[in-house]
Order: C-alpha cells, then sequence, then structure tokens
C-alpha cells in the first residue's frame, strides 16, 4: 500500500500532480534547485550533514479541521517527518482549524504564494477532482485506494498546476464516507429530503444531489457550522462520521442518516513555483513524508470512523441505517447527477465508465 501511495505521490509531484503565515524563507543555500544532497555533500568534503549545502526552508502549510481530527493527526505527522528526514533544514509550520481563512481562502493563498501548502476538498479552482465525489460511485476502503491511485487521478492532477500554479503531492481521502443530517424528520428515502434547507460547502456534487432529491441548498463556510445548524440557517447538513464528531455537529442536529453517499479527495496543494524552486532531494523527501502521511489519515479515518459514530449515538442522536432496498432508491433518484457532471464539463462519459470499471475491479 505504502509502495504505491509513494508512487502515486512522486509521480504526480514530478509531474506536476509539484495572524497571517509568513512568507518561505530560504537562508542559506549554495546548491541550485534540482542539485542532489549527495553530490552537494561531497562538494562539501564529505560532512556529515548531507542536506547542510542544499539551504534551509520553510514551507507553511494550512487546513480547516480541529485538534484530533484524521487531517490534523496526520499533518503533524507530516511535519514531524519532513524534519527528522532533512536534518531540519525543511522546518514545516502548520496552521489548522481554520486559522488561515476558509478552505477557498488558503487554497487562494497558495495559488498567490503568501503560504506554500493546503489540504483540503477545496476544488474551485482544480473542478476535474470534483469527478471522484459522484454520488455512490463506491462504498470501500479498497475502491477509494484505486481511483485515488487510478492513472485517472494522475492526469486530473497533472492539469493542476497549469490550471492553478500549484502541484498536488498527495491524494488522500478527506474524511470517510459522508452521511445525511438534519433536525426536522429522519431521512429514510429521497422524498424525505424534499423541502430541507441543506447545508453544502459549494461543491457542486452536493449542490447537484440534494437538488435532485427535493432540497434546497445554502452554502454556510465550515467553520461557521455549527452556529448556522444551531440557529436554523440551516436544516442540515452532510459530513463523514469523523468531521460530525470533531466538530460537534451531533450536538445541534437531532437525526442522522448513514447513507454512506459520498467520499471526497483531500488533495495537498504546494505553490508550484514553490515546490520547483527545490532541491530535488528535498522534493522526494516530502514527496515520500506526503505519501506516509495519506496512508495514515486513511488508516486514521477507517479506525475512528465507528467510534466516531457511536460518540454521535451515545449523545442522544438518532442514527438511522437505512435497508439494501432504500439505498437502492436513493442510488436511483441520483442517476441524473452523473450527467449532470458530464454536462458541467466536470468528466467525460468515457472517464465516468473509467472510474465505474476501476470500482470494479477493486471488488
Amino acid at each position: 500500500m505504502i509502495a504505491l501511495v509513494l508512487s502515486f505521490a512522486t509521480a504526480c509531484s514530478l509531474t506536476a500532480c509539484g495572524n497571517s503565515a509568513p512568507e518561505s524563507t530560504k537562508t542559506s543555500s549554495t546548491a541550485p534547485a534540482g542539485s542532489s544532497a549527495t553530490a552537494s555533500a561531497s562538494a562539501a568534503g564529505g560532512s556529515e550533514d548531507s542536506f547542510a549545502a542544499l539551504g534551509d526552508f520553510t514551507m507553511t502549510v494550512c487546513h480547516a479541521q480541529p485538534e484530533g481530527n484524521p487531517r490534523f493527526v496526520s499533518m503533524e505527522k507530516f511535519a514531524a517527518d519532513v524534519a527528522e528526514k532533512t536534518n531540519g533544514h525543511v522546518t514545516v509550520e502548520v496552521f489548522g482549524n481554520g486559522q488561515l481563512g476558509t478552505e477557498k481562502e488558503m487554497l487562494e493563498q497558495v495559488v498567490q504564494g503568501t503560504v506554500q501548502g493546503m489540504r483540503g476538498g477545496q476544488f474551485d479552482f482544480s473542478p476535474r477532482l470534483l469527478m471522484f465525489t459522484l454520488p455512490f460511485l463506491s462504498n470501500t476502503r479498497a475502491q477509494i485506494t484505486a481511483l485515488l491511485q487510478s492513472d485517472l487521478a494522475k492526469k486530473v492532477c497533472t492539469e493542476a498546476e497549469e490550471a492553478t500554479g500549484t502541484v498536488i503531492i498527495n491524494l488522500c481521502d478527506a474524511g470517510g464516507y459522508r452521511q445525511f443530517s438534519n433536525n426536522s424528520r429522519p431521512i429514510k428515502q429521497p422524498s424525505d429530503l424534499a423541502g430541507l434547507k441543506m447545508r453544502t460547502n459549494g461543491m457542486k456534487t452536493i449542490d447537484l444531489t440534494f437538488l435532485t432529491l427535493g432540497a434546497t441548498t445554502t452554502t454556510i463556510p465550515y467553520a461557521d457550522l455549527y452556529m448556522g445548524l444551531k440557529t436554523g440557517v440551516a436544516d442540515g447538513q452532510e459530513n463523514p462520521w469523523v468531521n460530525v464528531e470533531g466538530m460537534k455537529f451531533y450536538e445541534v442536529q437531532k437525526y442522522f442518516t448513514e447513507v454512506n453517499y459520498q467520499f471526497h479527495p483531500d488533495p495537498f496543494y504546494v505553490n508550484a513555483a514553490w515546490w520547483n524552486d527545490l532541491p530535488t532531494d528535498y522534493q522526494n523527501i516530502i514527496s515520500e513524508c506526503a505519501a506516509e502521511m495519506g496512508n495514515y489519515n486513511d488508516q486514521l479515518i477507517d479506525e475512528n470512523s465507528e467510534k466516531a459514530k457511536q460518540v454521535i449515538i451515545d449523545s442522544g442522536a438518532e442514527v438511522y441505517v437505512p435497508t439494501a432496498e432504500e439505498l437502492a432508491a436513493f442510488q436511483k433518484a441520483c442517476e441524473p447527477v452523473y450527467q449532470a457532471c458530464v454536462d458541467e464539463g466536470i468528466c467525460s462519459q468515457e472517464e465516468i465508465d473509467e472510474m465505474i470499471k476501476i470500482v470494479a475491479d477493486a471488488g
């Protein structure tokens, strides 16, 4: 698994798939970008610190999730791993919990070069990634992994540098399969969503899904969602169990449905100009650490999803698990979303067929 993830991350990074925060600083360097640590160490007389000649770099990265969330924990691991493997010559500063703004604002900062990296399901600048969020596209971890490590995913990531000025150095899972919740009634069939005002983050496939099922939508930033649900700005929302538990949405929602309708890719965007200025050895180390981070993130999601669900049940909220027949009704009702995504230019029918085959081959 790690080898596959590493292969994906390296391929993406090397083919361009590659308080306010301070800008990156490079305090010293006698080796040009793209040079190797081995050659530099030899030129420096075989110093025990083979990275000293490559210079020091600071990588400021940000995300929206709170402490304890798999993204938060895995990003802390990433920072520690990069420091260890570069002998402290690359310092990763992590700003979690939305400290630097909304996910869209953080990605804009990466594009502008104000910060060097951002992780999150923000696809405004790379809408083609939305193809992986089609409703009921997959239903197992193996299928998610197969999709995110596929040649199709690599192609979509490669498109990001030209479109956004960023490289995507890892693509993992943003939180697991996503569930519905609301304060009005249990959702047991598609018609139960009719007339509900459901919060979205502005993502096209979420909007299309809710509108297809008869709900209306309202966009609320993630950091403001708890209060938006509490005050009735929205009747309900959709999120994975780990996000619901971490943000305590169960305190302001009565009814949950384990519908597992969608997962979100979690791209790790890095400013392309900063990335391309890094020595190759640092690029390789950061890619390796990002791959390990993504693998660890997905492991944490799998370990914590059921625990998070139990916290929600223990809180007194009602969790409904649809029957196979009820899930089939949701799947059937969401079929128009696929054609809508083709019409919107998110993906082609050939790419939908390719994803369906990837999922089928994964079992």
